[in-house]
């Protein structure tokens, strides 16, 4: 009996620190190539070196997504009730100029990236557990990931983490 309630709690132990929030990118996320508007490639480290000292919410989509797209009047409402944070959008479009003509077409607001490696098994994706976009993450002004994991830009979770950061 003793061995089956170690066993159980063991294995809750276990399950509790997979979901654990991260606090930091992995030096492969940070190491990740994206290239911004203009064309320069630089690692997401070089990135989130620019917007050191403030609030930063990041927004994984892509152009061809829908539900990217459905969520859009969201991020700006976010944007509307959040002025004061960057928000910073890495994109998982297929070619430069697909992404070019999405951040043209949905009108985003924001700091702008694509990133070059693969979505699905790609350094940046497997870095962050990403399985699905939209996803949200939060950094504070140290850099420090305030918020893993949102999929809406309206969930409590969110609004309340940049609402304590502010």
């Amino acid at each position: 009996m003793k061995k089956i309630i170690v066993s159980f709690i063991v294995a809750l132990g276990l399950i509790s620190c997979s979901n654990a929030q991260k606090t930091e990118f992995s030096k492969e996320a940070l190491a990740d190539k994206m290239m911004s508007v203009d064309g320069t490639e630089l690692t997401f480290s070089d990135i989130l070196k620019k917007y050191e000292g403030k609030t930063v919410v990041i927004d994984v989509w892509a152009s061809w997504c829908p539900d990217c797209i459905k969520g859009m009047p969201k991020v700006e409402a976010l944007q509307k009730q959040f002025p004061e944070a960057v928000y910073l959008f890495l994109s998982y479009d297929k070619t430069p100029e697909s992404w070019a003509k999405g951040i043209e077409k949905y009108a985003v607001k924001g700091e702008h990236y694509l990133i070059l490696s693969k979505w699905k098994g790609g350094t940046f994706s497997n870095s962050i557990d990403l399985d699905w976009i939209p996803r949200y993450i939060v950094l504070d002004k140290t850099g420090k990931i305030a918020l893993y994991r949102a999929i809406e830009a309206d969930d409590e979770k969110l609004i309340s983490t940049i609402k304590n950061l502010n």
